[in-house]
C-alpha cells in the first residue's frame, strides 16, 4: 500500500460546469483615461450606467474618454472638535472652566495625566 498512491482528480481545483448553452451579456468596453497617462479599460454590461469618473491605480480620477468632467458637488466643509465643542458652550463658558481647572491643578488637587 505504501507503494501505491491514489491518483484522481483534484477536487475543487477544476470546475465540471462547460459554458455550454450560457449566454453571456452583452459588453462594451469603456476607457478611461488618468491625468497621469494611464489608461484604463473596463467591461460594463450595456444595460449599466457607465460612471463618468473611475479612481486610477495611482489614486488620480481617470475620466471617461469623450466624456466631459462633470459639475463638483458642493459640500459640507469637515466639522473640527472646536465646532462641536462650540456647539455646546460658548466661548466664556470654556475659558471658566480652563480658569477653574487651571486653578485646580496649581492648588494640588488635581494630579497631571501623561
Amino acid at each position: 500500500m505504501a507503494n501505491r498512491s491514489l491518483r484522481g482528480m483534484r477536487i475543487g481545483s477544476h470546475s465540471m460546469e462547460t459554458e455550454e448553452g450560457v449566454d453571456f451579456a452583452p459588453r462594451l468596453q469603456a476607457h478611461y483615461d488618468c491625468p497621469n497617462g494611464h489608461t484604463i479599460i473596463l467591461p460594463f454590461s450595456v444595460e449599466a450606467d457607465v460612471p463618468v469618473v473611475w479612481e486610477c491605480r495611482c489614486g488620480a480620477e481617470a475620466l471617461l474618454r469623450d466624456a466631459a468632467q462633470p459639475e463638483a458637488k458642493a459640500g459640507k466643509p469637515p466639522r473640527t472638535h472646536w465646532d462641536m465643542l462650540l456647539e455646546r458652550r460658548t466661548v466664556n463658558e470654556l475659558q471658566e472652566l480652563l480658569d477653574e481647572r487651571l486653578g485646580l491643578l496649581r492648588a494640588g488637587k488635581l494630579r497631571r495625566s501623561a
